[in-house]
């Protein structure tokens, strides 16, 4: 069994796409480990804005804070280091291009002409219609988040440069993991703010497990995760309000040893009171991540009639 030691000597991190307007920065970096069959991804806390992304932005500063995953990366990678699972962290912001939306869902009116034929216009689901779109349009409070439209070629290389890579990253680190271990799981970390008072019978959850209401993950995953959330104290809900996005319907096969979660971390579990920097809890959310991996990285290696993953 390699220690921490071994495994960040044997990983190697890369970088894929580029964040248009940013002068060839990177749009995702991965980092390539096998000591447990876990990719831990992170699409949502991207902090890599071009100047003239910011300057189309009508409320720049809290559109960020708001949209972003804060943080959520330093979460990951923590954790990765210490259990040697797999990581790809995206690094062009939410604001530019949500990596959890599917490609065709766009809401077409934020985007200048050409318009597209009615099939097209009408592939957009409910969250681009609400705002939260392939590029998000408005946020409540905030309303508009921006000063004009998109150009269509502006939101294609946002598509090809970003989108198409890192899913396609994702898709070629699973397989790997997959042919080594005989399945691999996807964790799919994000944020969320407070859904509520922490104190009470009905105290808001600490984390939300989402497994697209058992289509994502084989159930005894699932439940491992809950039983591991329970031994740490830690309270738990599952998929509502998040159940998972486009990642873990791009992803998921179950059937062919693919398994996807998608884990919501509550911000004041880790963040300062403000909810904008790293805060005095992080570490604990380290620890209990740490050992999520680890029981679920023994869960899927038993249940694949394969030798125990390491620690």
């Amino acid at each position: 069994m390699a220690d921490a030691g071994s495994r960040r000597r044997e990983s190697r991190t890369t970088g894929g796409g580029a964040i248009p307007g940013a002068d060839g920065h990177a749009a995702y970096s991965l980092t390539v480990r096998d000591a447990v069959p876990v990719l831990l991804a992170v699409p949502h806390a991207g902090r890599c804005y071009p100047q003239a992304l910011l300057e189309q932005m009508r409320h720049p500063a809290e559109a960020r804070l708001r949209l972003e995953d804060r943080f959520a990366d330093l979460l990951a990678e923590a954790v990765a280091r210490e259990t040697g699972a797999a990581l790809l962290v995206a690094h062009a912001p939410r604001a530019m291009i949500d990596l959890n939306r599917a490609p065709d869902d766009v809401d077409w009116e934020m985007v200048a002409a050409p318009t597209p034929d009615r099939r097209t216009r009408h592939a957009a689901g409910r969250r681009a219609r609400s705002g939260l779109g392939l590029v998000p349009r408005r946020l409540p409070g905030l309303g508009e988040l921006w000063r004009k439209r998109l150009s269509p070629d502006e939101l294609q290389a946002r598509i090809e440069d970003i989108h198409q890579p890192y899913h396609a990253a994702l898709s070629r680190t699973l397989e790997r993991l997959r042919d080594k271990w005989g399945a691999a799981l996807l964790i799919d970390v994000h944020s969320m703010p407070p859904l509520g008072p922490k104190r009470g019978t009905e105290a808001a959850p600490d984390f939300v497990v989402g497994d697209r209401f058992g289509s994502s993950s084989d159930a005894a995953l699932c439940a491992a995760a809950f039983e591991h959330f329970a031994a740490a104290g830690r309270s738990t809900a599952h998929n509502r309000p998040y159940a998972g996005g486009y990642g873990l319907d791009r992803h998921a096969a179950p059937a062919r040893g693919l398994h996807a979660l998608q884990v919501e971390v509550c911000r004041s579990t880790y963040l300062d009171a403000q909810l904008s920097e790293p805060g005095p809890g992080m570490a604990a959310v380290v620890r209990v991540l740490v050992g999520l991996v680890r029981r679920l990285a023994q869960e899927l290696a038993a249940g694949s009639r394969l030798p125990q993953a390491a620690e």
